[in-house]
C-alpha cells in the first residue's frame, strides 16, 4: 500500500521529516552554543567558583619585629592571639550557631549577631571576627564542640606582648586596631581590616620597619568549611627588630625612683644625645590597647588628672625656674653686661616700681658674684641682670640654646615650649611689654615654658662643652636574621652661643650648687662621683602680697614643681639627667635624690663594664687561650 502513496503525500512526509530534522539541528545548535558559553567564555569564572567550594586561600599575618634596649635584652615580645570568626557561607543554621557561640564565649546572641549581619562585614566566603584572643579555655569549649559548629573558625595570629608592663610606655608606645580613616587611607600600603598598627611612640614612629610582609596559604576545606590538607604555603616575612639607646636596667630605676608622683625622668649621654632612659610618670599598661580595655579603665586614663596619657617628658610644658638662670648668666656674661667679679646685693628682695620682688632666701644672701648666684641660686642677682639686659636679649640665647623649639626626638607630638619676646606679647595679647615681666622671666618664671628634654639637652650641652645634640632614641635596626639594616647616627643641632670662658664659668657655678654647704643642691652630693647641677622651684600660681609663702598652707595642686638638672662626672661627664616632679615643692628635696641615685648606678656599672673590659684584655694579653 505505502509503494502506492501518492505524490502529496509523499511531499507531506518528506516536509515533516526536514521540520523535524531542524528542529533537532537547532537543540544542538542551542546545547552547543551554551556548551561553548560555559566552557570557553565564562569557564574562567565558573572554574574559581567550583575551585572555592573546596579550595580557598588564608592569609599569615607576618610577625612584628622586636624591640630591644641598647644592650640586647628583649622589651617587646609577640604572642599568638587566638581570634575567633565565621564565615557565614558554610553555616547551615546561623541562628543557631549564634546561640552556641554565645554560650561558649559569654556573649549576648544579638552582639553576635549585629556582627555577622552588619553591612561591613567580611565577603561572604571570609571569617567575619567575632572575638579576638579568646583566651586558652575559650579555645578548649570551641575545639572540643568543633562538629558541631559549621563555617566556625579560630585562626591564631601574632600579637603584641609588653614584657615590662607599664615601663617605657610612652617611649615604646603602643598598637591598636586600624580604624576606617586609617584603613581608607593604607590600603594601598597592604593593611587590611582587622590589622593592628603603631598609634603612640616607638610603635607609631618606626610602623614602616616593624610590619614585615603578610604570606598566605592555600587550602582544601570541606562543606563544613574545615581544613582538609594544605596545598601550598608562601611564608610570612617577619618585621625587622629594633634596638633603642635606652638601658632597661636604667629605666626602670627612674620609674621605681619617681614612682606614681607626676613628672618626669630623663637620662642621656651628653656625648652622643643618646637617650639612656625617658620616664613620664603616671605610665599605662600597654597590653590594654591591644587586647582591649573596658569604658571603665579608658574613662580611669582619661579622667586621671595627673594625665597618664600624655608623655610629659616631651608633651607637658613647665615653667624652668631657676635651671633657666644658667641661660641668663650666658646672657650677660656674653652681652658684657656682668664678668665674674661683677657683684649685686641681695637684702632678701628688690624693689621695681611700686612692687616689691623676693628672693627665696628671706634674709637675703648678701653681696653675690656670678657663681656664687647660680651655686645658691638667689633671686635678686637674677633680678638685677634682667633688669639691664631685656627680655629680647635673654630670649636670643634661650632660643640659641634650643629652648622655645621641638628638640627633634623621633616621637612625634612635641611640644615647642614658649621663650616670650615684646614683639610675641605685642602680638597674642595687643599689649607692651612690662619691666616687671623681665624679672620674672630672668628667673625662669612668667610667661617661659619648656619641656623637660628641652632642659635636658640643655644641660647636656653644658656638660659636652657647648655641642647641641637631637635626642636619639635609634640604636641599629635589623632583619629577624640580624642583617644591620640602619644605624642611628648622632645629629648636631647647633652650639651654645658663648665662649669657652662663659662656659667654665657657668660649669663652676654648678659644681659649687652640689659641692660646697650653701649650694642649693648640697644635699644631693655623692660621695662616690663628683656631680653638678643646677635646681629649680616652679611656681605653679603666683604669690599675692602678704600671702605665706609656708607650702603647708597650700592645696597640694598648688605647690611649686621640682626641677633638678645635672650631669657626673663633673669633670669628664658621662650622664646628664633631668628630673622635674609635679607639685614637688623643692628641686632640692624632690628632684634631686633621684637624680643622684640615678646617676650613681649608671657611673658605677660603667665603672664595672670598664673593669670587666680591662680584666678581659689583660688575660687576652697573657695568652688565655679561648675555648669558646
Amino acid at each position: 500500500m505505502r509503494k502506492y502513496l501518492s505524490s502529496a503525500d509523499s511531499d507531506w512526509f518528506r516536509r515533516r521529516l526536514n521540520t523535524a530534522a531542524y528542529i533537532v539541528i537547532a537543540v544542538f545548535v542551542v546545547l552547543l552554543t551554551r556548551l561553548f558559553f560555559l566552557q570557553v567564555i565564562e569557564g574562567q569564572e565558573f572554574r574559581r567558583l567550583s575551585e572555592n567550594n573546596c579550595v580557598r586561600l588564608q592569609s599569615i599575618d607576618a610577625p612584628r619585629g622586636l624591640i630591644f634596649d641598647r644592650n640586647g635584652k628583649l622589651l617587646v615580645d609577640n604572642r599568638p592571639s587566638f581570634n575567633l570568626g565565621v564565615i557565614v557561607k558554610d553555616v547551615k543554621n546561623l541562628e543557631a550557631t549564634m546561640e552556641k557561640l554565645s554560650g561558649y564565649m559569654n556573649i549576648p546572641f544579638t552582639e553576635l549577631m549585629a556582627k555577622v549581619t552588619a553591612k561591613n562585614a567580611a565577603a561572604f566566603y571570609k571569617p567575619v571576627s567575632i572575638k579576638n584572643d579568646i583566651g586558652r579555655n575559650a579555645l578548649a569549649a570551641i575545639e572540643v564542640n568543633r562538629f558541631n559548629l559549621p563555617g566556625v573558625v579560630v585562626n591564631v595570629k601574632p600579637i603584641r606582648s609588653y614584657i615590662n608592663r607599664f615601663s617605657a610606655a610612652h617611649l615604646i608606645g603602643y598598637l591598636s586596631e586600624i580604624n576606617s580613616r586609617e584603613l581608607s587611607e593604607k590600603k594601598e600600603q597592604g593593611y587590611c581590616r582587622g590589622d593592628f598598627l603603631g598609634k603612640f611612640g616607638i610603635e607609631k614612629r618606626y610602623e614602616q620597619y616593624f610590619r614585615g610582609k603578610r604570606g598566605g596559604r592555600q587550602v582544601e576545606v570541606n562543606a563544613a568549611g574545615q581544613v582538609l590538607r594544605i596545598l601550598r604555603t608562601v611564608d610570612a616575612v617577619p618585621g625587622f627588630n629594633i634596638y633603642l639607646t635606652i638601658d632597661q636596667r636604667l629605666q626602670k630605676k627612674a620609674e621605681s625612683l619617681i614612682g606614681n608622683r607626676a613628672g618626669s625622668v630623663i637620662a642621656m649621654d651628653p656625648s652622643t644625645g643618646q637617650i639612656l632612659a625617658l620616664v613620664s610618670s603616671p605610665t599605662f599598661d600597654q597590653n590594654f590597647f591591644v587586647s582591649g580595655m573596658s569604658h571603665k579603665q579608658w574613662n580611669d586614663l582619661i579622667s586621671n588628672p595627673d594625665r597618664p596619657m600624655e608623655n610629659k617628658a616631651i608633651q607637658a610644658e613647665y615653667p624652668p625656674a631657676s635651671v633657666f638662670k644658667i641661660v641668663t648668666v650666658m646672657a650677660g656674661l656674653e652681652e658684657g653686661v656682668i664678668d665674674e667679679e661683677t657683684t649685686f646685693n641681695c637684702p632678701g628682695s628688690y624693689r621695681y616700681g611700686d612692687r616689691t620682688f623676693n628672693c627665696w632666701k628671706r634674709g637675703g644672701h648678701g653681696s653675690v658674684n656670678v657663681v656664687k648666684a647660680l651655686a645658691e641660686s638667689c633671686d635678686v642677682f637674677f633680678y638685677n641682670l634682667g633688669q639691664e639686659l631685656g627680655v629680647d636679649r635673654i630670649a636670643h640665647y634661650a632660643k640659641a640654646c634650643g629652648l622655645g623649639s621641638p628638640t627633634g626626638i623621633n616621637l612625634g607630638h612635641e611640644a615647642c615650649g614658649l621663650i616670650p619676646t615684646t614683639e610675641w606679647k605685642r602680638k597674642h595679647t595687643g599689649e607692651s611689654w612690662h619691666g616687671g615681666e623681665t624679672l620674672s622671666v630672668a628667673i625662669g618664671q612668667g610667661y617661659d615654658l619648656v619641656t623637660p628634654l628641652q632642659v635636658g639637652v640643655l644641660i647636656a650641652a653644658v656638660a659636652n662643652g657647648g655641642i647641641i645634640y637631637s635626642p636619639q632614641i635609634l640604636k641599629t635596626i635589623e632583619t629577624a636574621q640580624g642583617e644591620l639594616i640602619k644605624i642611628g647616627s648622632c645629629r648636631v643641632a647647633g652650639n651654645l652661643p658663648i665662649s669657652r670662658q662663659t662656659l667654665d664659668i657657668i660649669k663652676k657655678g654648678l659644681w659649687e650648687a652640689v659641692n660646697t654647704r650653701k649650694g642649693t643642691a648640697w644635699g644631693a652630693r655623692s660621695g662616690m662621683f663628683e656631680m653638678s647641677g643646677k635646681t629649680g622651684t616652679a611656681q605653679v600660681v603666683g604669690r599675692v602680697e602678704g600671702e605665706s609663702e609656708d607650702e603647708k598652707d597650700r592645696a597640694v595642686h598648688l605647690m611649686p614643681h621640682a626641677w633638678f638638672a645635672a650631669f657626673a662626672p663633673s669633670d669628664k661627664p658621662e650622664i646628664a639627667v633631668t628630673v622635674i616632679v609635679e607639685h614637688g615643692e623643692h628641686g632640692s628635696s624632690a628632684a634631686a635624690p633621684i637624680a643622684k641615685e640615678l646617676i650613681n648606678m649608671y657611673l658605677q656599672d660603667v665603672k664595672k663594664d670598664k673593669a670587666s673590659a680591662c680584666t678581659a684584655s689583660s688575660l687576652h694579653g697573657e695568652g688565655v687561650e679561648d675555648v669558646r
